[in-house]
């Protein structure tokens, strides 16, 4: 069956097999959605609760916060996906799936019930930071474990489409977020949110995660048991002793993903209110709607790669990435219609789907299922904190130095280094397409 070439026949599920499977897929899937649900809680609630935490008046607190935050960002994803790559490989993927969405839960209700610094002192702010760093790991532990078991529980010869759903749950997420947080401040005053209502989306958040463990409870293991024992299971040794390169391919291309991901996702609304400058609502409504097409677009670019093979679409998302960036963002500085520029960051979402509809499947193939969940979670994980969490930061530095279009080239060199990564693909998979 070589499903990387798009050609061959699938094998035969019974209909009770492909239920089981696809029930599986959801049940995985709802955890990622969970997980990104809190992750982007905070990054909208902060706003209400900092004061209540962060007071300008204790100087101390003032560096626990600047520090904390980059550290919680940063430091942590690249350490979930080391240990809960090692937990995965080892233990199982479903072990490792049930204790990251319990973190975060854990993450989650701590901060929903957390003193104030009024309350406790500085022991408020390091406390939030705690939690935050509780999320950041499984964060950062989430993605390689559900990346692995979904493309190992995936019906062949559709493994691309249904792999995407990775995607769809983690906008989804993100949308939930967002519209948890529209609705609180459509039914509560300013001070009421400041006051305690911003505490609402953590505790959803943290009874969302009960119900994704619930669920995640009934999945079965795809990690076969002579290969989680075997001693190079889940080793750096053994993912780097032999498959160094296949490490740096998914670095390489994780690298240029995760940066054209966040610039037309989470950084594109401030870009729209900066630059364009556009009214804030308006910001947040164009950004909506794109992310929710963009949600929409997953399955359809992942059922793509099952026809014309992964390494096609990676050089698709490759070509256009570099082609496109500079004219769509030049494009977008003048654009005085809201329709105008949502259309613009829909097509640039759209070239980003090739990439992220198949990016936990076509970094899976890469890996023999012993260091599978290591290599992927890792691999992520390091090109996503280097150039995926500091795209804003680059982005706002460079607009600040008053060379804006610097950033739109940055973004194209990234996307070219993507482009000659995936080159290095195989026309067919090494692993995975045997190995279930």
């Amino acid at each position: 069956m070589s499903e990387q070439s798009g050609t061959g026949t699938a094998p035969h599920y019974t209909a009770e097999e492909t239920r089981h499977r696809v029930l599986a897929i959801m049940a995985a899937s709802s955890g990622n959605l969970v997980e990104w649900f809190d992750f982007y809680v905070y990054a909208f609630t902060a706003l209400y609760f900092s004061s209540a935490f962060f007071p300008n008046s204790d100087p101390t607190v003032q560096l626990l916060q600047t520090a904390g935050v980059f550290a919680a960002g940063f430091l942590m994803r690249p350490i979930g996906g080391w240990i809960f790559g090692t937990i995965a490989d080892r233990l199982g993927r479903k072990t490792s799936m049930l204790i990251s969405v319990a973190m975060m839960c854990a993450g989650s209700l701590l901060i929903a019930v957390l003193p104030t610094y009024a309350q406790i002192g500085v022991a408020a702010p390091i406390l939030l930071l705690v939690a935050r760093l509780i999320q950041g790991l499984s964060v950062g532990g989430e993605y390689g474990t559900t990346a692995t078991y979904m493309s190992e529980v995936a019906l062949r010869g559709r493994r691309g489409f249904f792999s995407s759903f990775q995607y769809v749950t983690l906008i989804g997420g993100q949308l939930l977020a967002v519209l948890v947080i529209v609705i609180i401040e459509a039914l509560m005053t300013k001070e009421e949110i400041t006051a305690w209502g911003w505490r609402i989306p953590f505790v959803i958040g943290a009874i969302a995660a009960v119900v994704s463990v619930l669920l995640r409870r009934g999945l079965t293991e795809t990690q076969k048991t002579e290969t989680a024992k075997s001693k190079e299971a889940g080793t750096m040794s053994e993912l780097f002793r032999h498959h160094t390169p296949a490490f740096l391919t998914v670095l390489g291309y994780t690298a240029g993903g995760s940066l054209i991901f966040y610039t037309f996702t989470t950084y594109m609304q401030k870009y729209l209110v900066n630059t364009v400058h556009m009214p804030v609502k308006t910001a947040s409504y164009i950004m909506t709607v794109a992310l929710f097409l963009y949600m929409c677009m997953q399955p359809l670019f992942g059922a793509l790669s099952d026809k014309i093979g992964r390494r096609n679409n990676m050089l698709l998302f490759g070509v256009l990435g570099t082609i496109c960036t500079v004219p769509i963002l030049s494009t977008l500085q003048y654009v005085q219609s809201p329709v105008v520029a949502g259309v613009l960051i829909v097509v640039a979402l759209a070239i980003v789907s090739f990439y992220t509809s198949i990016s936990g499947i076509v970094k899976a193939e890469m890996f023999p299922p012993e260091v599978r969940a290591l290599g992927v979670g890792l691999a992520y994980a390091v090109g996503n904190a280097i150039f995926g969490g500091s795209a804003e930061f680059v982005a706002l530095s460079m607009k600040t130095a008053g060379s804006e279009q610097m950033f739109y080239w940055y973004v194209t060199v990234m996307m070219a280094i993507a482009l000659l990564v995936s080159l290095r693909l195989p026309r067919q998979a090494r692993y995975l397409h045997h190995d279930h």
